[in-house]
């Protein structure tokens, strides 16, 4: 697939704010004229609704590995059925959640092979990366208080400890790949949101200038 629309990601623990914040961007794009999509994961797609339902289900009794793969059968769902197509029309895609929160919460913090899960997402999604990633990042004891303020669903509803986990599981991710994700540290959500447009800044300006260049080379080639 020949990318044309840009794809970004938001990732995080649960009770960060990355939901809210994926919105905050989705509107600045909207307003600016960009086509522009924002989808959630698990979920996107009829399909995806579905699954989404019985991964949240504080009933559902679900082993780590069946829960892997309910998760990523929701996403190749959302990546053939809207991600890849917009991609290809030039539109720009904001994901709340993706392959990170894959290895994050299935990896990290149910200790699957990462290798496994990462072999399993290529092989249907190896084209469709994002281009950048803002990691919304606080510790899982800081959060309790959100997640308090709420009726829990079955991940939220995991212990400190997991989420703690999970948490380490997104640092070392971003670790692995500091160019593609912005570690960015949770204050209130404006606060939070000036620094993701700051990041945003720094890489649309570095992207749109390596498109002039290529357009040029192409002109005089």
């Amino acid at each position: 697939m020949k990318k044309r629309g840009l794809i970004i990601s938001f990732e995080g623990i649960d009770g960060c704010g990355k939901t809210t914040q994926a919105k905050l961007f989705y509107s600045r794009l909207k307003k600016r004229g960009m086509q522009v999509v924002l989808l959630n994961e698990p979920g996107g797609t009829y399909a995806g609704d579905k699954i989404r339902k019985i991964l949240l289900d504080k009933k559902s009794e679900i082993s780590p590995l069946c829960e892997l793969f309910l998760y990523l059968a929701s996403r190749a769902q959302l990546v053939g059925e809207m991600i890849r197509p917009c991609v290809k029309n030039g539109t720009t895609v904001i994901l709340d959640r993706y392959v990170d929160s894959t290895i994050a919460y299935q990896g990290w913090g149910r200790g699957l092979p990462v290798p496994l899960i990462e072999h399993v997402h290529r092989a249907f999604a190896s084209d469709v990366m994002p281009d950048i990633t803002f990691l919304i990042d606080d510790t899982a004891e800081n959060l309790l208080g959100v997640l308090d303020k709420k009726e829990r669903d079955r991940i939220e509803g995991e212990s400190v400890g997991f989420h703690e986990k999970v948490r380490n599981g997104y640092l070392r991710i971003a670790k692995r790949h500091r160019r593609r994700v912005k570690v960015i540290k949770r204050k209130t959500p404006g606060g939070t949101q000036a620094e993701i447009i700051k990041e945003w800044e720094i890489f649309i300006n570095e992207f749109e200038g390596k498109q002039r260049v290529s357009r040029k080379n192409k002109k005089t080639g």
